[in-house]
């Protein structure tokens, strides 16, 4: 009977399990006729190629099904893919499978570690390199990262589909070279392999009365780098004026550095990430700069997520956004605006009057008042990147900086009340194209095209004599530049050539009596450069030489100038490098007069003569040593610098020989010093800077002097603090104070003018400046961070006597004049991230 029941069971489960089989092969049909069905039901349409469908079948599925569950039943029976165009259309297609192998491009090694990510799958390359992903569809957005390298984001079909192809990846692309001391002095300031120094401001965290990565500001911070006038439209880098700075924004050269008229940096601290800092031994890309070259770069990688900063503080507000466009392309906008307009707050005040101080702005003559003084400024700047292949890039750079400043000037004039106003604007518009193609691991061309406009202008209104001044300062310039360079195991090479083209305009104009003078000169100059970098295997030994080749076509002069730099390790700790190099300039600043521009901005560009006004040469070396250990660092180094080609109007004169034209050469010897320590979150330094600097004009009465930038003795000393959320800092600058001429004593008039005694004999007084900042940053929700600080300039308000000049009163003695620095001044900043 068990046996039976056995069978049985048998039997009966044979019979259904044939039959359910049975049924399966019999409900199988064509997913065409499923398609049709489902094209009824929901009114739709499916666009497939005629052969993708041949010969599959699927198990009908249930009419009472949504259209969604239909779709998912089909792509689980069949694996292909549905993709939803429209309400009423859907592609069907089959799944793509993708292979292949990642290396990095210079070297070719294989990534290990590399992710390879899809809309719906994920993918980890192997030891080799190798990796394999499925995926929906051609249009599907492939995502691969690496660390250290660019992120690739393309769609699916512009991958070899056909074979497992091999896929290379750019290291991130940066114009600075690796680091060789981080933390130079606070973080985010750092000594290059190149010679120069970098800020980084994505890393940069505080110093002493900053609460804004101002880059004209920062650069002060470092040995040998001040502005005697503390302004960053004065900013002497060992010895040498202002005029004599290479100064670069994405390799446009600027002609206009500050706004409020050099008190901050007209570049705004949003856009402007990173900066390089050249004293000496410059790259033969560089050109002009006989004293020094900063070099401010924006963002260069492309930025695939929407993102912006909003922020205010006591003298303007700021807004900046990043824009993806699409995944090969992004931009990037900022701008700023004086808050004049809406609210004057002490701040503002405090610089207001700083830079009209001692001018007709603030003090006319006695019978002339002003009123209605406003002061206006803004600056936008864009940034466009866009990557159409791995190995092309583009930038397109814009950048628009303007101030105003305006007054009316009231007098009575014959018992009529006459009003007319005064103004004086500064401003700048440039445009700058680059473009850098990869033609393959080792060979790369860049071509950099940039045209800039800059504009000094000043109405003046003399209301006693019913007169009216225009006063206009223009440059022009276009440049293009074609730099190749080479990669050959440890050697680089460059090679290239550049053209810019300046014109210069200066025009005076007067309405009573009529009086115009229009000064238009043009120079074209052609550049040709060599360059060899050796880097030894163990990367304790490199040198760099090279020669830029330069001829002025004005007047069919070829000037050559040889650049050489060297450095070598001996040991873990000690490196010792020397530098060289020659270099010329055919623009320079002069100051006709010191009430030009309304005494506010008197320095007006100028074109070399070659005679009058000489081509700017210079010649520099330096030798300096770096210990580094286990967080202490000592930086030493001695330079030598002459320069010939200087005049007395460019030198910024304002006692004796303020109204001499003549032409000399100064000398400047000196040594750098910097002591730093880091211990935990504290970041502790010293720097001192020792000068000699010395004019020779063989025309002057005082044949060999000090130089107006002859600062002797430069001390800076500061702490900061940072961690996740804090940036703390404080210090204190001492130098001595600025050369000056004074009055003979017993005998201060001749002839109705004052009587000097010997050039540059006397000092101002020394100038010492404590300050203080500290920012905290906190987390607002997912989408919104945030930034708050505050910052002292000039704790004790000390009077620092930045400059003086005399003048023969009515009654025939001598007035003494003095302008100062900028009185205490706090600033407070918000700021908003999302």
């Amino acid at each position: 009977m068990g046996k039976t029941k056995f069978y049985i069971c048998l039997l009966l489960c044979f019979s259904l399990t044939s039959k359910l089989m049975g049924q399966s092969l019999e409900q199988k049909v064509s997913i065409s006729e499923v398609l049709d069905n489902i094209t009824k039901k929901h009114s739709i349409t499916f666009n497939y190629e005629s052969s993708l469908l041949t010969g599959i079948t699927v198990i009908p599925v249930s009419q009472d099904l949504s259209l969604a569950a239909k779709i998912n039943n089909l792509e689980k029976q069949t694996n292909l893919v549905f993709e939803k165009v429209s309400d009423l259309v859907y592609t069907i297609s089959e799944t793509i499978q993708l292979c292949g192998y990642i290396k990095g491009l210079e070297l070719q090694e294989p990534l290990i570690g590399a992710t390879v990510t899809g809309k719906f799958a994920y993918a980890v390359t192997d030891n080799n390199g190798y990796f394999e992903i499925e995926l929906k569809s051609e249009n599907e957005i492939l995502t691969i990262r690496h660390i250290g390298y660019k992120t690739i984001e393309r769609q699916v079909k512009f991958f070899n589909l056909e074979v497992c192809g091999t896929i290379t990846m750019l290291v991130q692309q940066e114009i600075i070279s690796p680091v060789l001391i981080e933390t130079y002095i606070v973080r985010g300031i750092d000594k290059r392999q190149d010679w120069s120094t970098s800020i980084d401001y994505k890393r940069f965290s505080l110093l002493p009365g900053l609460i804004e990565s101002d880059v004209l500001q920062t650069v002060q911070a470092l040995p040998g780098i001040l502005s005697v006038d503390e302004t960053v439209s004065n900013i002497n880098v060992r010895g040498g004026s202002h005029d004599q700075n290479l100064m670069l924004w994405d390799g446009i050269k600027m002609y206009q550095t500050g706004h409020f008229f050099g008190l901050i940096s007209s570049f705004n601290p949003l856009m402007t990430q990173k900066a390089s800092v050249i004293s000496n031994g410059s790259d033969v890309v560089l050109t002009d700069g006989i004293s020094g070259t900063i070099h401010m770069q924006t963002e260069k990688q492309i930025d695939s997520e929407f993102n912006g900063v909003f922020g205010i503080n006591f003298l303007n507000a700021e807004l900046f956004s990043n824009i993806p466009i699409g995944n090969k392309s992004s931009l990037q906008i900022a701008s700023r605006k004086s808050l004049d307009d809406v609210l004057r707050t002490p701040t503002y005040e405090v610089y207001f009057e700083r830079v009209t101080q001692d001018t007709e702005a603030e003090n006319n003559v006695s019978a002339v008042t002003n009123s209605k003084q406003e002061f206006d400024f803004y600056d936008v700047s864009l940034r466009w990147l866009y990557q159409p292949t791995d190995k092309d890039f583009i930038r397109l750079n814009f950048i628009l900086i303007n101030n105003d400043l305006g007054f009316n000037e009231t007098a009575d004039v014959n018992g009529t009340t006459r009003t007319r106003r005064s103004s004086i604007s500064q401003n700048t518009l440039a445009v700058g194209l680059n473009y850098k193609r990869l033609w393959n691991e080792k060979l790369s061309s860049t071509i950099n095209i940039y045209d800039n406009e800059y504009k000094l202008e000043a109405l003046n209104a003399d209301v006693l004599n019913n007169q009216l001044q225009l006063q206009e300062n223009i440059v022009s310039e276009t440049s293009i530049l074609l730099n190749n360079v080479l990669d050959q195991n440890q050697w680089r090479f460059n090679l290239g050539y550049q053209f810019t083209e300046t014109e210069v305009i200066n025009l005076n104009d007067i309405d009573l009596p009529r009086f115009v003078r229009r000064d238009e000169e043009i120079l074209r100059e052609h550049g040709v450069f060599g360059q060899a970098w050796y880097k030894n295997p163990n990367n304790d030994f490199s040198i760099r030489g090279g020669i830029r080749a330069n001829y002025l076509t004005r007047f069919k002069k070829m000037i050559v100038e040889p650049r050489l730099s060297v450095r070598q390790s001996i040991g873990e700790h000690i490196e010792i490098e020397a530098q060289g190099e020659y270099k010329h300039q055919s623009t320079s600043q002069v100051i006709n007069f010191q009430n030009d521009f309304l005494g506010i901005e008197k320095r007006r560009w100028q074109l070399t003569d070659n005679d009058s006004i000489p081509i700017l040469r210079s010649k520099q070396g330096s030798l300096g040593i770096t210990y580094k250990n286990n967080g202490w660092l000592f930086d030493v180094k001695g330079y030598y610098k002459t320069v010939d080609g200087i005049t007395t109007q460019s030198q910024s004169f304002t006692t004796k020989y303020e109204f001499a034209k003549e032409k000399g050469s100064y000398d400047a010897y000196g040594f750098e010093f910097l002591f730093r320590k880091k211990f935990g979150n504290f970041n502790s330094w010293l720097s001192y800077s020792y000068i000699n600097n010395t004019y020779t004009f063989e025309a002057l009465e005082d044949v060999e002097f000090p130089s107006n930038f002859d600062i002797t003795h430069s001390f800076t000393l500061g702490t900061t603090f940072s961690n996740k959320y804090w940036n703390i800092s404080a210090g204190i600058k001492y130098r001595t104070g600025k050369p000056t001429s004074i009055p003979q004593q017993g005998n201060e008039i001749v002839d109705g003018d004052v009587n000097f005694d010997e050039g540059n004999n006397e000092r101002l007084m020394d100038y010492i400046r404590i300050d203080a900042s500290a920012t905290y940053k906190f987390t607002i929700n997912d989408t919104f961070r945030s930034e708050i600080g505050a910052s002292i300039w000039n704790i004790s308000n000390r009077e620092n006597a930045i400059n003086n000049y005399y003048r023969v009163n009515e009654s025939d003695t001598v007035n003494k004049f003095s302008r100062f620095s900028l009185r205490s001044a706090t600033n407070v900043v918000f700021r908003v991230c999302f």
